[in-house]
């Protein structure tokens, strides 16, 4: 489904309050491959062909950040045939698309322990960071080998080392610091999560920071997953008010 085919919702949008980072949850691969009798990798090459577009739709809309989890720490579990068919989907796709995101504008970058991947993959992943790195569009956030609970315990690791170092203080340690031992610093907490697929939890994903997140599910599965979807998701999200711990605007 192309812009034009979404034109009736993108016109109820208010351009004045996109959000300016997006995360999605790409879930429900396996389970829309199996609902069709197609092997479970079929699933996930379906699934990257929803990303170029969701990708594409973003960077029109003049989103800033859009964050996808495409593999956890905890996939390692999954059967060997699927991991390894996971890899070379990986790799097929940033060797792919690498040169037309950077056409388009688009910086990729990586969230997690992306150099524990394969070798092969990681130097992939390192070649399309450097070809990109100079953009000044839409940043495409990929987290790989991620998982928040590791993520979360590294910075503490991180803290403690600083602290008996004696390079920080132990009472300057604030949220603010804190964030900055996370594989985020970088980047702002998303606006919107997005979880397709009818499941109705985090999964371990950027625990710390959706704590104001604005949290959207929807039963569709990611394969199928249109643009007319994240329209829908966005203009829901602008119906939303972000009080962030505060009260109404009417209260007192």
């Amino acid at each position: 489904m192309s812009m034009n085919d979404s034109k009736p919702m993108l016109e109820k949008l208010k351009m004045h309050n996109m959000p300016k980072h997006i995360a999605i949850i790409m879930d429900g691969n396996g389970r829309w491959a199996e609902s069709k009798s197609l092997p479970r990798i079929a699933g996930h090459w379906a699934g990257a062909e929803t990303l170029k577009n969701i990708v594409s739709t973003c960077s029109k809309l003049k989103i800033q950040i859009l964050t996808v989890f495409a593999f956890s720490s905890e996939n390692w579990k999954r059967p060997a045939e699927e991991v390894n068919s996971l890899m070379n989907l990986l790799l097929y796709y940033l060797k792919k698309e690498v040169e037309e995101l950077h056409r388009n504008n688009i910086r990729i970058i990586v969230t997690g322990d992306w150099e524990e991947l394969p070798d092969k993959v990681a130097k992939q992943i390192k070649k399309s960071i450097i070809i990109t790195q100079n953009n000044s569009g839409l940043v495409l956030n990929i987290a790989l080998n991620y998982g928040a609970r590791k993520e979360i315990l590294l910075a503490c690791k991180n803290i403690c080392s600083d602290v008996l170092k004696g390079d920080l203080i132990i009472d300057k340690i604030d949220e603010e610091r804190f964030n900055k031992y996370l594989y985020t610093h970088d980047l702002p907490d998303p606006d919107l999560l997005i979880r397709p697929s009818g499941e109705l939890r985090i999964s371990n994903f950027l625990l710390w920071q959706i704590a104001y997140t604005e949290l959207w599910f929807t039963e569709i599965f990611w394969p199928e997953f249109k643009p007319e979807d994240l329209l829908k998701a966005i203009y829901d999200y602008q119906a939303r008010e972000r009080r962030f711990g505060g009260l109404k605007k009417q209260s007192r």
